[in-house]
């Protein structure tokens, strides 16, 4: 199949229209395979420029978090008074109460345990949403579901749907980025919740493993500068040639992208992950040097995130390292079925002090208002125990929280019932979270779409509502 590029009509028509359409035909008609650069086709005004997504994989027991129950104490070791849905494993307790104390923080007034230490000393910047609901209780369902808005592989991450939005501040590092480090590891269902689905491969999250010398995998100079740049522009001529001829040209430019884009990288990476600049009291700050190594592997990921956002990344991810505690392993680390206390008080200890120093150093440099923090898992806990000593998977009811971009910090959205269980006002999903990132970021979550299959799919499905009572 040929194309006639001076036919500006069918050139857009072959090639799906829009702001893709028109990187696509600079790219083709460039002498080199220039970078996506920044895209803007926001529908309304951004408060956000970039979003760090704090993923805490297994189920973080919101009644022992964010939505304190004194009632759960009151009745303890009592039957739950109300019908209980099947849970994952049905092996089903009495109420269990929370094993930490709970008061109100901040001039708000926000009611929080004090799982986290550090992190209560910044309430007033968080905002609560108290009433999610999921419709998995299974981790990689959930993941998926948490991640793409559909419980399996094949659509699109909500970061691929951002760095498809909007392109890129950074035509050296990708758009999203999915850090880990030694010992974190990739949520169940594997790296596909990163995936890009029907969208560009560009789109796509990009592991940076930043606990190895070359956090790339092969992103290394290998041969002399002037050598390897004319072999890219021997190979790029080739391929915009032959995507010229043939109905895959898409793909084929997205090849040529990439290769650039990692061809830039060698030399952004290691300047990205070098920390040698940050002054002692950062460090410090973060606990990048903690003797606690998950600890230190997760300060390490949140100082990166920040570098990375101030480097113009739209979509970071973070990583958790199990503790393998109350079956708190491998890609579940909060996932406590056996000893909830003793895993989520690990867990706690690993994030709590890196992500407290993120917002607090965020905030110092002018950045927390442009920066959007979404910390959430795939699910909730049980109020009732799960054994003697743990809790099961509660899709019915938990919390997540949000904390610059725009958010109002020091608010609650919606609420479940006096235990814990179920929601009971303002029940939300998982299409309302990124509906309301999208919203942020200026884009219009149901104009945010990608012609496939003949239908224009988009990441909020044919759902979604912006909460607005938590918007500054």
């Amino acid at each position: 199949m040929s194309i006639d590029l001076k036919n500006r009509r069918e050139f857009l028509k072959l090639t799906s229209g829009g702001v893709s359409a028109l990187a696509l035909s600079r790219l083709i008609n460039s002498g080199s395979a220039a970078p996506l650069r920044t895209r803007d086709p926001r529908h309304q005004r951004a408060k956000a420029k970039s979003v760090i997504l704090l993923y805490m994989s297994g189920g973080v027991s919101h009644v022992d978090s964010f939505d304190p129950k004194p009632l759960l104490a009151k009745r303890h070791g009592e039957p739950l008074p109300m019908k209980i849905e099947r849970t994952q494993f049905d092996a089903n307790g009495n109420l269990m109460a929370s094993p930490w104390s709970s008061r109100r923080y901040g001039q708000s007034g926000l009611l929080m345990t004090d799982m986290f230490p550090h992190l209560i000393a910044h309430a007033d910047e968080i905002a609560v949403v108290r009433s999610m609901t999921a419709r998995f209780s299974e981790h990689s369902q959930g993941n998926y579901a948490m991640h793409s808005g559909f419980p399996f592989l094949g659509y699109p991450s909500a970061g691929a749907w951002v760095n498809y939005g909007l392109g890129t501040e950074n035509p050296n590092l990708p758009g999203y980025i999915v850090l880990q480090s030694k010992r974190a590891k990739t949520p169940h269902g594997g790296v596909s919740i990163f995936g890009n689905g029907f969208l560009p491969v560009t789109t796509q999250g990009s592991i940076f493993n930043i606990s190895h010398e070359q956090a790339v995998p092969n992103v290394t100079r290998a041969m002399l500068h002037s050598v390897q740049r004319n072999a890219l522009d021997f190979v790029g001529q080739l391929d915009r040639r032959f995507a010229e001829r043939v109905a895959a040209r898409d793909a084929i430019i997205e090849s040529i992208h990439n290769a650039e884009t990692a061809y830039r990288m060698q030399e952004a990476v290691p300047e990205l992950t070098d920390l040698k600049n940050e002054t002692q009291a950062i460090r410090k700050l973060y606990g990048v040097d903690s003797t606690n190594a998950p600890l230190a592997e997760y300060a390490k990921q949140c100082l990166i995130a920040r570098r990375l956002v101030e480097r113009g990344v739209r979509f970071v991810e973070l990583s958790c390292c199990p503790v393998g505690i109350g079956g708190g392993g491998g890609g579940n680390p909060w996932d406590q079925h056996g000893d909830l206390e003793k895993g989520h008080r690990k867990m706690a200890e690993q994030v709590d002090q890196p992500i407290a120093a993120l917002i607090k150093d965020l905030k110092q440099r002018g950045m927390l208002d442009e920066t959007l923090l979404v910390f959430t898992g795939e699910f909730g806990r049980t109020p009732f125990s799960q054994g003697a000593r743990g809790r099961d998977h509660n899709p019915y009811g938990f919390s997540l929280w949000l904390a610059g971009g725009g958010i109002r910090g020091g608010t609650v959205y919606g609420s479940t019932d006096e235990f814990g269980y179920k929601v009971q006002e303002n029940p939300s999903t998982v299409y309302d979270l990124w509906a309301t990132v999208l919203h942020q970021l200026g884009l219009d979550h149901e104009k945010l779409t990608y012609r496939w299959s003949g239908r224009d799919l988009r990441l909020t499905d044919v759902h979604g509502n912006v909460w607005t009572d938590l918007l500054a």
